[in-house]
Order: C-alpha cells, then structure tokens, then sequence
C-alpha cells in the first residue's frame, strides 16, 4: 500500500496575507524618499526665514562706540607772573622801611626792560617776627623782623614775560632779596576752543566708526550717546594725561587734546 500524503493549504495562504500586509508598506517605504525631500525644503525655507528676521532685530538694536580725539598746538595768550622783595631788620618799622626802598628798585627795572605800568601791581605785604633764644636757658636774646612785597604782573604779551623772567634774576647781584615765581601762561578762549574740539573729536570718532563697520559691510547711523572725555592741555609732544584732565601753564605753547566716546547706531 503506498503511503499516504497530506497537502496543507495554511502554509500558502499565510504567504498570500503576508504579501497582502506587506504591499502597502512597500508602497510607502517607496514614498518615503519624496516626504524627506519636501520636509527638508521646507526645514530650509523655515531656517531661511528665521535667519531674516534675526538679522532685521540685530540691525535694529546694534550699535557701537568709539573714541575719537583731536589734538591741536595753541598758543598762550595771557601770562600772570609774581615776584616777592624781603628785607629783614631789628624791628618791623625798620624792615618795612628797607623794604620800600627795594621795591621801588625792582619796580623800577621791570618798567625800565619795558613793563607798562598798568601791568603792574603791588599784592600784599607781610611782616613776620622771629625771636632769637638762647638755646640751652630759653632765654630771649633778639628779635628779627622780615617784611615781603609782593608785585603782581599781568600781561597779553607773553613773549615779554617770558622775557623779563630770564632778566630779573639781575636784581640778585645787585643785592636785592627776590623770590621769583614762574610765569603761569593760559590761553583766554579756551571756552570757544573746548566747543571746536570737541565737534573734531566726535567727527574723528565718525571715521573711525565707519571705517570699522565697513569691514562688515555695514553701515553708521545716528549717534545715541556721546560722553566727553578727558581734557588735556599739555606741553608740546608731551605724553603726560590724567584721569581728571592737566592744563599745563609752564609753557607758552601748548598742545590741547579733546576726547569723545560717541555711541553710533549700526545699519
């Protein structure tokens, strides 16, 4: 008897559904390529516009700042200059008497290296007493008197000043008691010059903004803040500064400094 054989439908059928499953998702797997494409154009396009409007905010709010400055030689158009005469004596009517006689005498030769008149004027007067003791009893052994004249000198021609300050050290050798102080030379339009340096400083400032901006294709606007700096007023080709701003009066010519730090609007 042959043996017998069995034929199992559920092994084709299961093929047949599995297929049936799997078909749609094929189809879609298929799509897939196309989704992520149109996704992807649409993710660009998005980041596309963020990035506008990030750049349209930052213009809008971006500044900067600058310092700029201006520096120009002036020269002093007004010197004050002083000179203290002393003589001592025995006694104060005695000093203030010897005194006079040397004032007089220093007068005298200001007006005579060419001084006018109303450029002179007598400042104050000072009698001072100094008494003498025997070091070891205390003991008063004299009494000293020294009497001081001040002459005041004002002038708007600088370069005489300048000059009788070279010359009046002559008085000296011929025996009279001087303390000669340095003529203060200043310039009388500062206030007017402040204004003009200042306008130079800010325009300096402009420049060197623009020419910033410009290394990133932008452009300057208007100006938000400006804060003055400091004010310098120097010797010539002197490096010296101060926090608080120097007006040197030593010398007739001048090198005057303004400093702004302007804030610009960036475009």
């Amino acid at each position: 008897m042959a043996p017998a054989t069995s034929s199992d439908p559920q092994p084709a059928g299961r093929a047949r559904s599995t297929a049936s499953r799997l078909a749609p998702l094929g189809r879609q797997l298929r799509r897939t390529p196309a989704l992520v494409t149109a996704m992807a154009v649409l993710g660009l396009g998005l980041m596309g516009s963020s990035a506008l409007l990030v750049k349209g905010l930052r213009t809008a709010k971006d500044t900067i700042t600058v310092t700029g400055a201006s520096t120009e030689r002036i020269r002093s158009d007004y010197a004050d200059w002083s000179v203290v005469v002393s003589q001592g004596g025995d006694s104060q009517q005695q000093s203030y008497g010897a005194l006079q006689l040397l004032v007089q005498q220093t007068r005298a030769f200001l007006l005579a290296h060419g001084l006018q008149a109303e450029e002179l004027q007598l400042g104050s007067l000072s009698s001072d007493k100094e008494e003498i003791r025997d070091p070891r009893t205390g003991e008063l052994r004299q009494t000293r008197w020294t009497s001081r004249q001040t002459l005041l000198i004002s002038s708007a021609d600088v370069d005489k000043i300048n000059r009788l300050a070279g010359e009046i050290p002559a008085l000296i050798g011929l025996g009279v008691p001087l303390a000669i102080n340095e003529p203060a030379y200043t310039f009388t339009r500062l206030a007017e010059k402040r204004v003009d340096m200042l306008a130079k400083a800010t325009k300096d400032a402009r420049d060197r903004a623009q020419a910033i901006a410009a290394q990133a294709q932008s452009s300057i606007g208007a100006i938000t803040n400006a804060d003055t700096g400091t004010f310098q007023i120097t010797a010539p080709n002197s490096t010296d500064a101060s926090n608080s701003g120097s007006y040197d009066t030593r010398t007739i010519d001048k090198d005057i400094t303004a400093v702004m730090a302007v804030t610009f609007r960036v475009n």
